[in-house]
């Protein structure tokens, strides 16, 4: 039998490296996304379609019959996977083997309504529906929102901790350690809310052959009533307009969000991953007793985990394209998406995989405050240039920043710090602080020595963030 020969069957003979290493490394992530993405949650979920059409049927031709529709229930229920492929070998068609074996288990006076008034796509298309929807909300989105957790907690607790600031690759104004981490608290956030927004907004159908009603015309007066109370069953609302397919948008929409907070965790990952370089140092992934970073190199603690995130999102965020050529059917249908279709569930495996590695190396990352503070203090007090040229300009001089910008590059000449170099120019040196003083009642010798000082509003936005969004994910929870 083919269910002796599949269970038999190591799944290091599988094909896809979903199927077995990223498998193993996600077990109950994966066995959860099965239950809504594998082929078994397909088949499933088309029986659980066909059961709410048939009881819809059955409630508005007799009314509801609570009994039947359990007896319906655990019918469909004992419908196997296998059984359905079996049939699918004779009609070369999944709907209609689907659609034979229900009946040959139904009893015989409710069978004429089965998939009556349905083509395939109507139930295809609302199971998919089901089933994306299953996905997101009760795996993909509760994981995200554990990451957001992980990074208002990272957020918070660092809110304070100086670290310089880079742009281009170089040493730019201080920050905070908390700043960096809010930038991701506040884009995934968005992301996140969008994504719960979108799930919510999956539809489904019951508009026949070509969207226009034609079978169901035949069987109600009221077919739009019909489908809403078929639909309704399963929590889901009609698509606006549809051909013999939902409006692919719908779809669209939800993925292409998806693609962005993946996009995002992708960036974080490589933020991470450079945070870790031997000349940064400033954090460290988890790296246990045991773990081998090279196989020739003993002493190496390689940032594998945030290299694996970035590496998966290299691999799947591509597939956006097949979304968007998805998009098109020629007319009221073609079969030009049929097997392009199939591989969104490799693409919410592959980004559920990202983030069980993204929650790992947050849930475990360290933060190496002394060395953070020491790399700032290696740029020196070149880093408030800036502060020095505005407080300079506010004071009234037109050419403040060429003014300190000579500074700076005599420092360079002479080895001095900018403090230094400020203080050989009275006129200067007596403007900014003057300025300081009026502008943050700081002494100027401590804040020119202590580049930490200089924040801004860093704290109170890494404050602001993190609570809002811990408000929000409350309340998705």
């Amino acid at each position: 039998m083919a269910s002796s020969r599949m269970e038999e069957r190591t799944i290091f003979r599988n094909l896809s490296p979903l199927d077995h290493r990223y498998y193993l490394a996600n077990r109950d992530l994966f066995e959860s996304l099965a239950n809504h993405l594998s082929e078994e949650a397909v088949i499933r979920s088309c029986i659980k379609v066909e059961a709410s059409l048939l009881k819809t049927h059955i409630a508005v031709h007799s009314g509801e019959e609570p009994e039947l529709f359990k007896n319906i229930d655990k019918i469909c229920e004992s419908i196997s996977p296998d059984e359905v492929y079996q049939e699918e070998e004779k009609t070369q068609h999944n709907i209609r083997a689907l659609v034979n074996v229900m009946k040959r288990k139904l009893p015989e006076e409710i069978r004429p309504y089965v998939h009556l008034g349905a083509t395939s796509v109507d139930i295809l298309d609302t199971a998919n529906a089901i089933r994306i929807r299953g996905a997101l909300k009760e795996v993909i989105i509760p994981l995200l929102t554990e990451i957001e957790g992980e990074l208002i907690r990272i957020a918070e607790q660092e809110a304070e901790t100086p670290q310089v600031g880079r742009t281009h690759g170089q040493h730019a104004v201080p920050i905070t350690f908390g700043f960096a981490i809010a930038e991701y608290v506040s884009r995934l956030g968005k992301s996140i809310l969008e994504i719960n927004r979108l799930s919510n907004t999956l539809r489904g159908k019951l508009a026949g052959a070509v969207g226009s009603y034609n079978a169901t015309s035949l069987i109600v007066k009221d077919p739009f009533g019909l489908e809403e109370q078929f639909l309704d069953r399963l929590d889901l609302k009609p698509s606006e307009h549809s051909t013999q397919m939902v409006e692919p948008e719908y779809q669209l929409r939800i993925l292409l969000e998806t693609n962005i907070a993946f996009g995002i965790v992708a960036n974080l990952a490589d933020d991470l991953r450079h945070l870790q370089r031997s000349e940064i140092n400033e954090i460290r992934e988890l790296f246990t007793s045991k773990q081998v970073g090279s196989s020739t190199m003993p002493q190496k603690r390689n940032p594998w985990n945030s290299e694996h995130v970035k590496s998966l999102w290299k691999a799947f965020f591509p597939r956006v394209q097949t979304f968007f050529m998805d998009q098109i059917s020629e007319h009221q249908r073609d079969l030009s998406n049929s097997a392009s279709s199939r591989f969104v569930s490799d693409y919410l495996a592959g980004f559920a995989a990202a983030l069980s590695r993204m929650k790992k190396v947050l849930s475990t990352l360290f933060v190496d405050r002394k060395r953070l503070l020491q790399n700032l203090s290696i740029a020196g007090d070149s880093v408030l240039a800036e502060a020095a040229y505005i407080l300079l300009s506010v004071s009234g001089d037109p050419d403040a920043h060429e003014h300190i910008r000579k500074i700076t590059l005599s420092c360079d000449e002479k080895g001095i710090t900018l403090l230094e170099g400020m203080k050989a120019d009275p006129s200067v040196w007596t403007a900014v602080k003057k300025q300081l003083i009026e502008a943050t009642g700081l002494d100027p010798e401590i804040f020119f020595s202590t580049p930490a000082l200089y924040r801004g509003q860093a704290v109170r936005k890494v404050k602001e963030i993190c609570a809002r969004y811990a408000q929000e994910m409350k309340s998705l929870s």
